[in-house]
C-alpha cells in the first residue's frame, strides 16, 4: 500500500512491552503492504518510558546506587542522550515495585533515591533532565528528594512527565491505599502533606497546592516544582523527545493501544494522547488494539471520528488466551485493521 503506517502503543501490561507491541503492529502492517513502517512505541511518563525513549534515541545507559524507598541501596538505571538530557524513571529509584508488599509502608517510604538519582545526572553534565513519576512507593511530598538535591536544582531544566492531574493534598487519598495505606495513615499522610505545603510555601515562595499535577507520585512532583522544576504531561514529553509529531505529517494509518482501553485512557494517557494529536494531523486512518476494551472507551474513541477498535479477548475462546497469545494476536488485528 502507498504510504506510512505507525505502530505506536503503550505497552500491554503483563503480557507485551511497548516496543513488543509496537512490532508485532509492524509485522501486520508489513504483511498488509504498507510502503512504510514505523515503530514507535510510546509511554506517558510512567513505567516504561526509560525503556521506550532509550530504544528509539540511543544514548548511554548508566546506572546509580541510590537509596530506596524503605532505605535500602538500590542500583538504579538512567539513560544520557546524545542531547545532553537525562531520562530518568523515580520507579528504578522510589518505586513499588522494589518493595515487597509485606514490607510496603506508606508512611516511611522516602523519594531520596530518585533526588539522589537526578544529582548524580546533573554532576554528570546533563543540561536536561526529565522525570517520569509513575509507579512510587511514596506520599512524602517530595522532601526527601529536595532535600537530597539540597533544595536547588543547580540552574539545570527539569521537566517532571506525569500522568495524573491529582493535586498535592489529595495525593495521600487517591494513591495511600495503593501503597499499602490504612484509612487513619491516609489522614496523617494528608495532614503532613497539608504542613509540608506550608514549608514550601515560607522557604520558596511556591505554593504547590495550587498546581495541577502536583500530587503526581505522592507529591513528588509538587516538591520539585517548587523548587524550580516543571510539570508536564507525560505523553507530551514523551512524544515530544520522539518526535511523533514530525512522523504524523506524512501518515496514512496510525495504530495504538495498550493492555486495558478504559476510559482513563483518554485522560492523559497514550491512546488518547495519540488519538487527538493524529486527528489534529489528519491523519485519515486510525485503528486501536487492547487486550481488554470497555463501552465507555469505545464511546471515547468513537468522539475522534471513524477509529476502528479492537480487542484481544473479541478473537479467542478462552481470556487466558488473550495474554499468553499477545503478540501474535496484535498482529493479526493489525492486518485486519490495515486491510479495511
Amino acid at each position: 500500500m502507498i504510504g506510512t503506517a505507525i505502530a505506536c502503543p503503550d505497552k500491554f501490561r503483563g503480557t507485551l512491552s511497548a516496543a513488543a507491541a509496537a512490532a508485532a503492529m509492524a509485522r501486520g502492517l508489513r504483511t498488509a503492504g504498507y510502503e512504510k513502517v514505523i515503530e514507535l512505541p510510546l509511554a506517558d511518563g510512567g513505567e516504561g518510558t526509560l525503556e521506550v525513549i532509550a530504544v528509539l534515541r540511543g544514548g548511554s545507559s548508566r546506572i546509580t546506587r541510590v537509596t530506596g524507598p524503605l532505605g535500602d541501596p538500590v542500583d538504579a538505571e538512567w539513560a544520557m542522550l546524545p542531547d545532553g538530557t537525562a531520562i530518568i524513571e523515580m520507579a528504578r529509584a522510589s518505586g513499588r515495585t522494589l518493595v515487597d508488599r509485606a514490607r510496603r509502608d506508606a508512611l516511611e517510604a522516602s523519594t531520596r533515591g530518585t533526588g539522589e538519582l537526578i544529582a548524580a545526572a546533573i554532576r554528570g553534565g546533563a543540561a536536561r533532565v526529565v522525570v517520569g513519576v509513575g509507579g512510587s512507593a511514596t506520599t512524602d511530598g517530595g522532601l526527601a528528594a529536595v532535600q537530597a538535591l539540597d533544595w536547588s536544582l543547580g540552574g539545570v531544566e527539569v521537566v517532571v512527565a506525569c500522568d495524573v492531574r491529582t493535586e498535592f493534598l489529595d495525593a495521600a487519598t487517591i494513591f495511600g491505599p495503593q501503597k499499602g495505606a490504612s484509612p487513619a495513615q491516609v489522614g496523617l499522610l494528608t495532614r503532613r502533606l497539608e504542613q509540608l505545603a506550608s514549608v514550601y510555601r515560607d522557604r520558596t515562595g511556591v505554593d504547590v497546592t495550587t498546581i495541577e499535577g502536583g500530587g503526581a507520585a505522592g507529591g513528588l512532583a509538587g516538591g520539585l516544582a517548587a523548587i524550580g522544576a516543571q510539570i508536564e504531561p507525560g505523553f507530551e514529553a514523551v512524544a515530544d523527545i520522539v518526535g511523533l509529531e514530525s512522523l504524523l505529517e506524512s501518515a496514512a494509518l496510525v495504530v495504538t493501544g495498550e493492555g486495558k482501553l478504559d476510559a482513563t485512557s483518554f485522560d492523559g494517557k497514550v491512546v488518547g494522547g495519540v488519538l487527538e494529536m493524529a486527528t489534529g494531523f489528519g491523519v485519515p486512518h486510525l485503528g486501536v488494539i487492547a487486550g481488554q476494551v470497555t463501552d465507555d472507551a469505545r464511546s471515547a474513541a468513537a468522539e475522534f471520528g471513524a477509529v476502528t477498535v479492537l480487542a484481544l479477548t473479541d478473537r479467542v475462546w478462552q481470556a487466558g488466551e488473550a495474554f499468553s497469545r499477545a503478540a501474535v494476536l496484535v498482529e493479526e488485528a493489525t492486518l485486519e485493521i490495515a486491510r479495511n
